[in-house]
């Protein structure tokens, strides 16, 4: 996420030299592209951190610092 980052909510996911944006709510795939295996990760954890992520996305918006989140094990 960045800091005042444009509406809606939303992460960035880089892989290699792939990058999408990823909707928070529901999460979804909003512009860019991932290789399909990595897609399916990132979707799964995004799906698993909602609350999180729109947590971390009101911090930021309010220019505080995100908060970590557990990676998918």
């Amino acid at each position: 996420m960045y800091y005042r980052d444009h509406a809606p909510p939303h992460f960035h996911a880089k892989y290699g030299e792939y990058e999408a944006l990823i909707c928070n709510e529901p999460p979804s795939l909003l512009q860019g592209s991932l290789p399909p295996r990595a897609l399916g990760l990132v979707m799964e954890w995004a799906s698993i951190h909602r609350m999180e992520l729109l947590e971390d996305w009101e911090n930021v918006v309010n220019l505080k610092p995100p908060k970590k989140i557990a990676p998918l094990v």
